[in-house]
């Protein structure tokens, strides 16, 4: 089932009532999210994700615009004519229900030609308790389950109607790290093997982007940009973008161009053709890093961070927005610990330039074959 948001938008009076501005929750929602999909909603807190998420399932009445499950209006029908399965970040399982109990409870308020019998009901339980491998949990009640265990029957309860559309609203962010993980796992399983489409609102960029078909990326209840979650990262449409994606995060500089050529630091460090002269902000993820004694990038060494399979560079720069600058590099490079400074070559396609007022990106061409290779003979020795 598509699900197609038209200029989707939702106004909250001031809770200041000496203010009669709005607050603009969520504005101009505009996109279409393809049937069996599974969306992430990714974006800090307070940036519209889950009202979003309450207009979709019928929780909140938008301001304006529509929302389509299909090409069907559902826009003024109430959450149980939406046919949406809803789990919520707290679980809202019945303590004193077992988890047969508490998947079956939807079932029991159907009327009608879809009221079910309780073998029936049983039926559709036992189903959907072996989609999300908790079959043997059943009599069980929810104080005797790990948080995991307890999401699981969250999901079983809302997939137990046969949704149309199931929706998630930060499902993982009461569980520990490791029990995240494993639980994003299974939720992206879970969906591919049932189909229904799925929106996930998340503010962790690691769970959108793990699991995610697309990612809608939002700030302040606008969007930012949509698409699949490696294409927005490798191309953010803006600087706030390209920091909120990346882990770790993206490295931010002050700089300028002047006559194509990239200055941060009054150093030329590279080459940016078509790039109108001016200040800007220069993104490099820290991928974008090539160790090299006669590269133009220098910065104050301040330590390494072996992490196995990959070293950290932590180095300090003046024109860093912020004070440590990290940059991977493989752990077959060989940096001169006993030096003061570091010196790289830049990968082109890992440095991104933004207008220094709009934030937007600033598009740059480069030559495939001056991309670096690693290392090249150059290394600090």
């Amino acid at each position: 089932m598509k699900v197609v948001l038209k200029h989707l938008t939702k106004r909250f009076p001031n809770r200041n009532k000496k203010i009669k501005t709005e607050v603009v929750a969520v504005s101009d929602f505009d996109f279409e999210i393809p049937d069996g999909k599974l969306i992430g909603l990714l974006g800090p807190s307070g940036c519209g994700k889950s009202t979003a998420l309450n207009m979709i399932c019928g929780l909140e009445t938008p301001t304006e615009g529509r929302v389509f499950f299909g090409d069907e209006d559902v826009t003024d029908y109430p959450p149980e004519r939406r046919g949406v399965g809803m789990v919520f970040q707290n679980y809202a399982l019945y303590p004193h229900m077992t988890v047969r109990q508490n998947i079956i409870f939807p079932l029991t308020n159907l009327k009608g030609a879809d009221k079910l019998t309780k073998e029936q009901m049983n039926e559709r339980a036992e189903r959907v308790a072996r989609i999300v491998q908790i079959e043997e949990l059943m009599e069980r009640k929810p104080g005797q389950m790990s948080g995991g265990q307890q999401q699981r029957v969250a999901i079983a309860r809302a997939l137990v109607k046969t949704p149309r559309v199931l929706l998630l609203d930060e499902p993982l962010s009461n569980l520990d790290a490791r029990l995240r993980l494993q639980t994003r796992e299974e939720i992206r399983k879970i969906q591919k093997d049932t189909g229904v489409t799925t929106i996930f609102v998340t503010h962790d960029q690691e769970e959108a982007m793990s699991i995610s078909d697309l990612i809608v990326v939002m700030e302040k209840g606008v969007m930012q940009q949509i698409g699949a979650p490696q294409e927005v990262y490798s191309d953010p449409v803006n600087l706030f973008v390209a920091k909120f994606l990346g882990t770790p995060a993206i490295n931010v500089f002050k700089g300028n161009v002047a006559g194509e050529q990239l200055y941060i630091g009054g150093e030329p460090v590279l080459e940016v053709k078509g790039a109108r002269d001016g200040d800007v902000f220069v993104g490099i993820r820290p991928e974008g890093f090539i160790p090299d004694r006669n590269g133009p990038f220098k910065s104050k060494l301040t330590g390494i961070e072996v992490m196995g399979r990959d070293i950290t560079v932590v180095s300090e720069h003046p024109e860093a927005e912020n004070p440590v600058v990290r940059s991977i590099i493989s752990a077959e490079s060989r940096i001169d610990t006993s030096s003061e400074t570091v010196s790289f070559r830049l990968r082109p396609y890992k440095v991104f330039l933004f207008d220094a007022e709009t934030k937007e990106r600033i598009r740059f061409e480069y030559a495939v074959d001056a991309d670096p290779q690693e290392d090249g003979g150059a290394a600090e020795e």
